[in-house]
């Protein structure tokens, strides 16, 4: 529960609503448009794009109001990170991937909370779940050393939060995978972003060395762990399981890029003509009529998908706060397994999109060709690949945990 320890955190608009949050991601949308080969060229999120999401109070979504934030819902955070995505993918997936961990760190103690929050609340943290760092126990607290790559907005972050691995205090036993919160100042970052998609996220690598982190702001990973979370606030959606969130973030971005895509395929469609100047525009074409319905129809279900999603997190987290059942590895797994398929979905409407559009849209300077890109690459990343889940969600229903096959 929350304590009076220090003076609440004014959020910067007290009187913002969660539809007035929504607009201003949408009216941003064509700028974020004319933006997008800036953002891919500079490898990184523009500084006033990153400045404009300030302003708008994008990063304080999720973000406890006590703390400065807007404390609003996970399905405005979906809303609103689906349209900036839909704006620009790479900046929608920096967005995503530092604003949503506002709601990560509500696992941590009420101490480091009020140390990252500072005295305006300004908090911006990629998470990576890979456990890259060996922590070294010193008094008070950890000693790390070692990297993490694919730390997406790593540059433009005021904190980092990085899976650590602890050495087990028997031999022979396997070490403890524990998750620890750096401030900008103990990280560097190394340029190693050199990818076919999602250029623009900067997502690098970030290396410390002999950085001593106090015990307070160390904990047992929550989002590896198969217990429900406790939580210093009152706001039921913060006793939710973190990994069905951290992977609709990205299912936010792949919902986003997909309608940018169908965005873009209307527009070649009632530009260009079937076959010649004397032959009808391929909007009057059934053809391209079929291959648009047909997109519409799997992003549709998808981000109808996302939304149901986001509303069964908020009512699972609900009825574990009314003294119901608690938020379970089944709940968890369920979600998950949405989340990934959403990405699926999506990729495969983009994909029928790009191969129906036309040679032209493969011209470098294309945006269909950089949607294309930008989604098959999100669906490289290890927590999208949906084989493993439906294995885990299984055994969970089923109560077993064996591999055995015939």
């Amino acid at each position: 529960m929350t304590t009076n320890a220090i003076a609440p955190i004014s959020p910067p608009e007290p009187g913002l609503t969660p539809d007035e949050m929504v607009h201003r991601a949408e009216a941003l949308r064509p700028v974020l448009r004319e933006r997008q080969a800036e953002c891919e060229t500079l490898g990184c999120l523009p500084a006033a794009t990153n400045d404009a999401f300030v302003e708008a109070g994008f990063y304080r979504i999720l973000q406890p109001r006590r703390f400065g934030g807007y404390e609003f819902d996970i399905p405005t955070f979906v809303d609103v990170m689906t349209e900036v995505a839909r704006g620009c993918p790479s900046s929608g997936w920096v967005l995503a991937l530092t604003s949503g961990h506002t709601h990560t760190l509500t696992y941590f103690s009420e101490r480091a909370q009020i140390e990252a929050y500072g005295a305006d609340g300004e908090f911006r943290a990629p998470l990576v779940a890979t456990p890259g760092v060996i922590a070294r126990p010193a008094e008070g607290g950890f000693t790390l050393n070692g990297g993490w790559d694919y730390s997406s907005g790593c540059d433009i972050a005021t904190h980092f939060l990085g899976h650590i691995l602890a050495p087990p205090a028997v031999a022979g036993q396997l070490p403890t995978i524990l998750l620890a919160q750096i401030t900008r100042e103990d990280y560097t970052i190394v340029d190693n972003w050199d990818v076919v998609g999602m250029r623009g996220t900067g997502s690098r690598r970030v290396v410390v060395k002999d950085v001593f982190v106090p015990d307070h702001r160390v904990i047992a990973s929550p989002v590896f762990s198969s217990e429900a979370t406790a939580s210093t606030h009152e706001n039921p959606m913060y006793l939710g399981r973190p990994l069905p969130l951290l992977i609709m973030e990205l299912a936010c971005v792949a919902v986003g890029i997909a309608r940018a895509a169908l965005d873009e395929y209307e527009r070649i469609v009632r530009t260009k003509r079937v076959l010649g100047p004397l032959t009808p525009f391929r909007v009057e074409a059934s053809e391209f009529q079929r291959h648009y319905g047909h997109a519409s129809a799997l992003v549709e279900t998808a981000h109808a998908a996302l939304r149901q999603n986001a509303a069964d997190y908020m009512t699972i987290a609900r009825r574990q706060a009314g003294g119901g059942e608690r938020f379970g590895e089944l709940d968890s797994r369920r979600l998950l397994l949405i989340d990934q398929h959403c990405v699926e979905l999506c990729t495969d409407a983009v994909t029928l999109l790009f191969r129906t559009a036309g040679s032209s849209a493969g011209r470098s300077t294309g945006v269909l060709q950089r949607y294309m890109r930008d989604i098959n690459f999100i669906t490289t990343h290890m927590a999208i690949q949906p084989d493993a889940t439906h294995e885990t969600f299984a055994q969970t229903q089923f109560g077993v945990s064996t591999d055995a096959r015939w």
